[in-house]
Order: structure tokens, then C-alpha cells, then sequence
């Protein structure tokens, strides 16, 4: 009788612990998309790419538990919001990226180094590009 109640005490904690960990994966995700939208402000979105030319990107940036931005060295933003692993995104993170091509694509994964701890801390597996050009001037009339 007493393993039965320490099994149901041992699943109760064991669920809080799990409640208390989605609601601040929730919480991340939710100011990443934050994040997201106000890098993205005043761009339209593109039609999804599967690759980007390594040649072509400018910087890369984590947006934590939502999204890896490529900024191309014409100003246009790749926002990647990778097929496996978001969650693991953590803003201050380096990007570990090993392919044979000289192309980005959504099939890569791509390794993810702390580093403050200089240790590797998992992997994401990427999805589509897609791009954000900036917003074309409009002409004033008059």
C-alpha cells in the first residue's frame, strides 16, 4: 500500500514538474514570436525556399524557441522555423553547420553550441526559407 502512494505522490510532482516546464515553453515561444514580428516589421513574406546559397548570407540570429533569421547580404531575411527542435532555440547560441554543398537547405540539421558552457546542446533539423525582402519605397504623388 505505501509503493501505491508513493507511485501517486511521485506522478503528481512528476506532473507539476511537467505542467511548470510547458507553461515556460509556452511562455519562451510567445515572446519569440514577439521577437519575430518586430524583426519582421514592414516586410512582406516570399515564397518559401528549400536552400539558400552559404555565399549569400550576411549574419544569422536565434530567435529563442521559435525561429533562426539569415540575413542575406542584399538585406533580405530567411526566417527558418525549423521542422524538429525549435524548442531548443536559445537566443546566444552559436549555429554548428556541417553540409558538403554551399547551400543552406531544409533537409540540413544543424548543430547548436552554448556558448557559455562551450558544450553542444542539442540539434534542430531546419524547414523552409522563407523570405522577407524589404518593403519596397512607395513614390509620393504630388
Amino acid at each position: 500500500m505505501l509503493s501505491a502512494a508513493l507511485l501517486a505522490a511521485v506522478s503528481t510532482v512528476g506532473g507539476l514538474a511537467t505542467g511548470a516546464q510547458a507553461q515556460g515553453s509556452s511562455k519562451i515561444r510567445e515572446v519569440g514570436e514577439a521577437k519575430l514580428a518586430k524583426a519582421i516589421a514592414g516586410r512582406e513574406a516570399g515564397e518559401p525556399v528549400s536552400c539558400i546559397n552559404f555565399r549569400d548570407i550576411r549574419s544569422s540570429r536565434i530567435i529563442s524557441g521559435t525561429a533562426i533569421i539569415y540575413e542575406g547580404n542584399n538585406g533580405v531575411l530567411y526566417v527558418n522555423r525549423p521542422a524538429s527542435g525549435a524548442a531548443f532555440l536559445r537566443t546566444g547560441d552559436a549555429l554548428i553547420t556541417v553540409t558538403s554543398l554551399s547551400q543552406l537547405c531544409n533537409v540540413d540539421i544543424v548543430r547548436l553550441f552554448d556558448t557559455g558552457s562551450r558544450f553542444e546542446r542539442g540539434s534542430i533539423g531546419l524547414g523552409q526559407f522563407v523570405p522577407y525582402p524589404r518593403a519596397k519605397a512607395t513614390k509620393a504623388v504630388g
